[in-house]
């Protein structure tokens, strides 16, 4: 609880009016409760109001500035998951970790979708996708704390689109690796620093992401696929997979290290690097122990950095946290169960869906010392079970239904009642309005 009025109280700066941000912490409460699904009914439902009026006009219409409530939970979760690792006296890496998620939507109407490959469905299908990042504390935390929507250059260059969609003016259109750039240059200007940055290979492509790196002193740790080109100390240009081919053949270039330990353990792969014609860039490749499928990563460690193997392979383990964090937002605050279509409802759920997920983050970070009972883990793989396993910290998922239980809003008699006949009433009046536009439709058809 404390930690969401701390949000809160930072947030205020951003509404223009009381009433608006008070709703915003009502609508921020409801992400966090138990309801199955979170759209404009149910959320409305939730925090006791009686039309989901309040609701649609905070995420369309009210006045509140919505890059700098981002910018506010940026902070708040970079300086919450920082002190929580300076208590706990764990001296990680600090790593940045760009992906993008997509969410399903039907239709032509919603602000950025398209046919498009969907990361989520694991198949082209239509729906929007958005690029983030994540603020990940090794061995404390880590949280979203930047994100930008993909827009399709058609929807910005039809004027009747882009007008539907509720586009602003000034809005471009820009990659996936230019949106990276933009959501960076947001945290490096709220004074966020990070050890390193780490991407796929949507962002280890992008020259201008790189570029900007560079020109900032960020090292970074990319992935980057088989086909991309490196320049050798002997001035040859080989693709990555050429490299692997000719420079490690000696099995002893290849050393077994862990990525960082998951929920099952220690993640285990063999590891090898190439130097290029930078002493400041290498090649870092892991090979599966099992399959022997390889993965690249091009790094970058500016002068005067420690530049080390161990920190390239620590960083390189770093990168999935943000996916953790899409699953987090999805599940259990309903990041992808929004059904706003314009621009700017759009990115204010969003935000507001990250401002849940930091109250979340940071307050399972600040109690994982006190409420970490397991037993030791086991040395031998004959070892017997201890008698009792213990309890392992408290996770973001379970600080939610924690936060759920106490945040409990009260509802005023009849509020079922009323709910329930409001949804019939609206789905009668939807109804007859799309029986009328059939009926429409068919007199044209058969006059």
């Amino acid at each position: 609880m404390r930690e969401r009025a701390g949000l809160l109280q930072r947030l205020r700066s951003c509404f223009a009016r009381t009433q608006t941000w008070q709703h915003a912490g009502r609508y921020i409460s409801a992400l966090v409760s138990q309801v199955p699904k979170r759209n404009g009914w149910t959320i409305a439902e939730q925090v006791g109001d009686a039309t989901p009026d309040r609701t649609q006009r905070l995420l369309n219409r009210a006045v509140w500035d919505t890059t700098a409530a981002m910018s506010q939970v940026r902070r708040f979760a970079a300086a919450g998951l920082d002190e929580a690792a300076r208590r706990r006296r764990r001296r990680g890496l600090v790593v940045g970790a760009l992906d993008e998620t997509g969410q399903p939507k039907q239709g032509k109407a919603t602000c950025g979708v398209k046919r498009q490959y969907m990361g989520c469905a694991g198949r082209v299908a239509n729906g929007i996708n958005t690029v983030h990042l994540s603020y990940v504390r090794e061995k404390t935390g880590h949280a979203l704390i930047g994100a930008r929507q993909w827009i399709p250059a058609e929807h910005i260059t039809d004027p009747r689109a882009s007008a539907g969609m509720g586009l602003p003016p000034e809005v471009e259109f820009r990659t996936k690796g230019q949106l990276a750039i933009d959501i960076c240059a947001d945290a490096f200007a709220d004074g966020l620093v990070f050890d390193f940055a780490c991407g796929d290979e949507v962002y280890g492509n992008c020259t201008q992401l790189r570029e900007f790196f560079e020109q900032h002193g960020q090292a970074y740790v990319l992935r980057v696929a088989a086909t991309f080109m490196i320049d050798l100390p002997s001035e040859a240009k080989l693709t990555c997979a050429q490299a692997v081919t000719l420079l490690v053949k000696d099995k002893r270039r290849w050393e077994v290290r862990s990525a960082g330990t998951g929920s099952k353990g220690q993640r285990w792969y063999a590891w090898a690097w190439i130097a290029t014609a930078s002493p400041r860039h290498h090649l870092l490749i892991r090979r599966h122990l099992r399959s022997g499928e390889l993965a690249f990563h091009y790094c970058h460690v500016p002068e005067g950095q420690i530049l080390t193997k161990t920190r390239l392979i620590r960083a390189a383990g770093l990168r999935w946290p943000v996916e953790e964090d899409f699953e987090f937002s999805k599940d259990h605050f309903g990041l992808d169960q929004c059904q706003a279509r314009l621009y700017t409802a759009i990115q204010r759920h969003t935000v507001l869906v990250m401002a849940a997920l930091a109250v979340c983050a940071v307050t399972a970070a600040h109690l994982a010392d006190r409420t970490d009972t397991q037993a030791p883990p086991p040395s031998t793989p004959d070892q017997p079970p201890p008698p009792e396993p213990g309890m392992i910290p408290l996770t973001v998922p379970e600080v939610k239904r924690l936060l759920a239980n106490a945040l409990q809003h009260p509802k005023p008699p009849g509020h079922a009642t009323h709910w329930l006949n409001w949804r019939r009433r609206h789905q009668a009046r939807a109804r007859w309005f799309h029986q009328r536009t059939r009926l429409n439709r068919d007199y044209t058809l058969f006059s």
